[in-house]
């Protein structure tokens, strides 16, 4: 069972916060109660991050953290632009920013982010640019503070980014989401994602939101334990389900994890009620094999808690290596071991200590789990290129080869371990362990089954074992059979006695106790019948020849029995195969033996006399192909007969012939310089290969040459990857920006294109920077006077001292305005102010140009009806007077001045009720006038008698009128009264001489 989490790689003062939050339990966790997102992209976000927060509504309850790859020398403006695509405050992230809903948090440039309980924590970064992997630092640390409230999502980008990150937070019980690749701008990340098997949802970004909704109901769900005896039932149903499909029992696992995968399971299938999920479970065996998929936690990383594993090769190894000799076996066994990173970490560990101690030991790691798949990654050893977070840059180099996709474990450190699958719980043991691991398992298991894995790890570990845990586990009760070596990363060696196994058995663990119930003496016995069996096989195998095990080259794999009358080591350099080991006389026949054998023809029972001692044995060999075992495998096995006849008593022989001499001779001569040939090519031999050795030794040196310069390429070309991605996210921006201006560059031409004002703008010194087609009226400017001093070029306005009071206005700051006319006798209102940036800078002058000709025209107008209506009322005989709405004197003709004996000062602005001594001042003049505003009727021939100052009394006959003005201001629209006046004089009656009585004039 692959049940590893991930430790955040954080840096600085942030590493050791989010290790401690990883201590805590569920209800300490930062104290959100709201799902935190984590989202990640490199090249093409920006444009994701929009498509994506269109989508979002205001008041989701959700927070938002976006990590991007940004260059760390430019400034982001990434908040400001996704602020247009979404209502919800979008700010860069501070250090110690407490994370809150409904809100959006952008990463800095050149920063390390990493969140604390719901706290963001930013730090320089420790790896040099290109090594970088800041989505996976956030992610991993989002998953170890939030749990299952912990959300990520992996948008556009190239490289490998944010997979180790998303495994975090899925193995945390959190929810991944990954754009879908063919809507990605650049597929790299989302792919490695996918590839990876870590993404519960793979979704366009547009249907990202409502995936979130769905998953934050899950997480509401999720908090509701099944405690009901109705959920409970239904709960275990689908673990025996689970257990008749799969063969494997979740029982033992806790409720809580248990219950939360299962929620996932049914929101992916868009189920709410459990009993439903169950039926559909019966009625689908793909959605079983998928629940149980989501069962298996398989989460790891390398040198995960790298203090641990410190302590672990600096004070552990020693000590169990201290009583072996070189040679011996050193067996290890990784528990749910997941896809492998745990179980190579510690092979990698075992190849620096005997390579440090320079002795070689027998090296057996077996490293199992309850995931097929997983198993399948471990053995191929291919990693993603972001395991550089966890592994230093010296491992990387001697024991990983750098491949396009990412790391590929070294081939001496991929045939240290041995990875099968295997149900820890129910399957036996290895045993006679030196060492032992299982870190991160036990925590998702019941109290009841982590006692019985304990017995079972002590069953198997040797005495003087070490059993290796994580921080978050510890071995319960069982302190009388285990030692304490490291309380903190919890490495405990085992002491064994005579009650483990029946300690075992009384546990029920099924590989220790009898399986078919069986009284104890029938299984003793049985076991004392296997004991005799294994007995007569040793019997056998030491009365079977003397035999070696060989590949199909002849190389020495294992040895039975003496085989030093056969076999010697060969003179010169060490080798250990069997055809240079021969004894003289099994050579030639033995490498033809060999080589049909390599072909499967097998050799039986082969003659030949053999030297041994300096004397010949005659003696048989047999070479078989070991079919059952595989193909690559030959036996060669060796059996004496007898000792060689010794030879007969010579005889005398004649004495032979001159010509026989002779010819015995010539043979001599021949064999002597057959041998001087012979030797002499032996040492040409020799001579080229200690050439070749040399050339060898060269072309190594090259090629470990090569490989450096490699790596320096390799490095060369992940930086430049990094800052192409970098620039991409810039130009971005950027482009966004443009985008922006251009908008902005538009509304603002169309704004001065229909306002009709002349317009241009001056730098500094007075050179045009731009201008509106207005203003080409005043000035004669045409497109490409952009940059050319305005003093060049003469305006239409007369008077022209424009450049003057510009230069004033440009040193004091102080606006001009004042109206001007042209030639051809247009009129403009003319303003010189400062030109001011955003950050009040002033960089020079804008001169506008409004034509007021119409109004100059009307005003004209408007004066010459008024002379001309003074005119007429000057003409007229009867005193006259204006009056407005509040009675006040507007105007009066010579004729009031001259009859009422009163200056226009005195009159002119004055409440006609005031005039003289108040003598219009009367309750029936007030009520008039007042009639008058109200209905605009009229009165005429109203006679007023008063007493006039200066004139006395007299009696007026008045006639008013009510008229409009005909101007445009409000003073000149209002309601204006017409009072004309005349004086009633009555006639003069007088007596003649003649005693008749004559009229008199009237005199006005």
């Amino acid at each position: 069972m692959g049940t590893k989490r991930a430790t955040p790689k954080t840096h600085g003062e942030s590493r050791t916060k989010v290790a401690a939050a990883s201590k805590l339990d569920d209800s300490q966790k930062g104290g959100i109660a709201f799902p935190i997102v984590g989202m990640g992209a490199s090249a093409g976000g920006l444009e994701a991050f929009e498509q994506f927060f269109r989508q979002v509504p205001p008041d989701c309850g959700l927070a938002f953290v976006l990590v991007q790859h940004l260059d760390p020398s430019h400034a982001s403006i990434l908040n400001e632009i996704l602020q247009r695509s979404t209502t919800m405050p979008v700010v860069e992230a501070q250090d110690q920013m407490k994370v809150a809903p409904n809100s959006v948090y952008v990463i800095p440039p050149n920063r390390d982010l990493a969140i604390l309980h719901g706290v963001l924590q930013l730090s320089l970064p420790e790896q040099p640019r290109g090594h970088r992997m800041p989505i996976d630092a956030f992610l991993r640390s989002l998953a170890e503070d939030q749990g299952e409230k912990a959300i990520g999502i992996v948008l556009s980008g190239t490289g490998t980014d944010g997979t180790l990150g998303l495994r975090a937070i899925l193995g945390a019980g959190g929810m991944t989401l990954v754009q879908e690749p063919a809507t990605a701008k650049y597929d790299g990340m989302p792919s490695s994602a996918i590839r990876a098997g870590y993404a519960t949802q793979i979704l366009p970004v547009d249907k990202m939101a409502a995936a979130l909704q769905a998953g934050k109901r899950t997480l509401s769900i999720c908090d509701e334990t099944p405690s009901k005896p109705a959920a409970t039932g239904t709960l275990n149903r689908i673990l025996m389900l689970l257990r008749s499909r799969s063969g494997h029992d979740f029982s033992g696992y806790k409720k809580s994890t248990i219950g939360r995968r299962i929620v996932r399971r049914m929101a992916q299938q868009n189920i709410e009620d459990m009993e439903i999920y169950a039926r559909y479970l019966k009625e689908h065996p793909a959605e079983v094999k998928a629940l149980f998929k989501e069962l298996l936690i398989n989460v790891t990383s390398f040198f995960r808690d790298a203090e641990a594993f410190a302590v672990l090769k600096a004070e552990i190894l020693p000590k169990l290596f201290a009583d072996k000799h070189e040679g011996d076996a050193f067996r290890v066994w990784v528990t749910g071991c997941a896809t492998g990173e745990e179980a190579y970490s510690i092979a990698i560990l075992l190849r620096e200590f005997m390579d440090g101690t320079q002795q070689e030991y027998k090296v057996q790691l077996y490293a199992t789990d309850l995931d097929d798949d997983a198993i399948a990654i471990a053995r191929a050893g291919v990693y993603p290129a972001n395991i550089a977070q966890d592994v230093t840059p010296e491992h990387l180099r001697r024991f990983f080869v750098k491949e396009e996709d990412g790391y590929r474990v070294k081939k001496e450190i991929r045939e240290m371990v041995v990875f099968a699958v295997q149900n820890v719980i129910k399957d036996p043991p290895f045993t006679k362990l030196d060492l032992l691991s299982c870190r991160n398992l036990m925590i998702y298991l019941e109290p009841e089954l982590q006692d019985r894995l304990i017995l079972a790890f002590h069953y198997a570990l040797r005495p003087g074992g070490v059993l290796f845990l994580s921080p978050s586990e510890s071995i319960g009760n069982h302190s009388e059979q285990f030692t304490v070596l490291n309380r903190k990363w919890k490495l405990y060696q085992a002491i064994h006695d005579a009650t483990s196994v029946p300690a075992m058995r009384a546990r029920g663990l099924s590989w220790v106790a009898s399986s078919d119930g069986k009284a104890p003496e029938k299984v003793t016995q049985k076991s004392k019948e296997t004991n005799f069996a294994e007995f007569a096989k040793r019997l056998l195998l030491q009365s079977a020849p003397a035999s070696v095990v060989t590949d199909m080259k002849g190389n020495i794999l294992y040895v039975h029995g003496d085989t030093g009358k056969y076999l010697r080591p060969a003179p010169g350099q060490a080798t250990l195969n069997v055809i240079d080991m021969a004894r003289e006389g099994l050579q030639l026949e033995l490498r033809l033996a060999i080589q049909a054998g390599s072909r499967g023809t097998p050799t039986l029972s082969r003659e030949l006399p053999v030297k041994s001692n300096g004397d010949f044995y005659l003696a048989t060999f047999n070479v078989r192909p070991m079919q059952d075992v595989g193909n690559g495998y030959l036996l060669v096995s060796f059996q004496d007969i007898s000792k060689a006849p010794p030879a007969k008593s010579k005889r005398r022989q004649p004495a032979p012939k001159p010509g026989e001499l002779r010819r015995i001779e010539e043979l001599e001569r021949e064999l002597a310089h057959t041998r001087e040939n012979l030797q002499s090519t032996v040492e040409e031999q020799q001579a080229s290969n200690e050439e070749l050795k040399s050339t060898n030794e060269e072309m190594q040196s090259t090629n470990e040459e090569l490989q450096s310069t490699n790596e320096e390429l390799e490095t060369s070309k992940e930086e430049l990857q990094s800052v192409n991605e970098e620039l991409v996210t810039v130009n971005a921006e950027l482009q966004a920006k443009i985008e922006q201006l251009n908008d902005m560059q538009n509304d603002m031409k169309n704004l001065l294109d229909n306002i009709n004002v002349g317009t241009v703008f001056l730098n500094e010194h007075l050179v045009i920077r731009r201008f509106t087609r207005e203003a080409a009226r005043i000035y004669r400017l045409v497109a490409f006077d952009v940059g050319r001093p305005l003093v060049d070029i003469k305006s239409d306005l007369e008077g022209d001292d424009l450049l003057d009071r510009a230069q004033a206005v440009l040193e004091t700051l102080v606006p001009y305005e004042r109206e001007a006319r042209t030639a051809d006798g247009t009129w403009y209102l003319v303003r010189i102010q400062p030109y001011r940036t955003l950050d009040n800078v002033i960089e020079g002058v804008v001169l506008t140009f409004t034509d007021i000709s119409k109004r100059v025209a009307a005003e004209a107008e408007v004066r010459e009806a008024k002379k001309f209506a003074e005119a007429i009322v000057d003409t007229v005989r009867e005193p006259l007077v204006v009056l407005d709405a509040s009675l006040k004197v507007i105007s009066a003709s010579r004729p009031f001045y001259r009859f009422f004996r009163v200056s226009p000062e005195e009159t002119v602005g004055r409440v006609l009720y005031a005039l003289g001594n108040n003598q219009w001042d009367t309750p029936s003049m007030r009520e008039l006038l007042e009639n008058i505003l109200r209905s605009s009727a009229s009165f005429d021939d109203v006679e007023v008698d008063a007493v006039f100052q200066g004139i006395g009394p007299k009696k007026m006959r008045l006639n008013a009128r009510r008229i409009m003005g005909a101007g445009d201001s409000a003073m000149e629209t209002q309601p204006l009264i017409l009072v004309a006046m005349e004086e009633v004089i009555y006639p003069q009656v007088s007596t003649s001489g003649n005693g008749e009585q004559q009229d008199g004039q009237q005199v006005r």
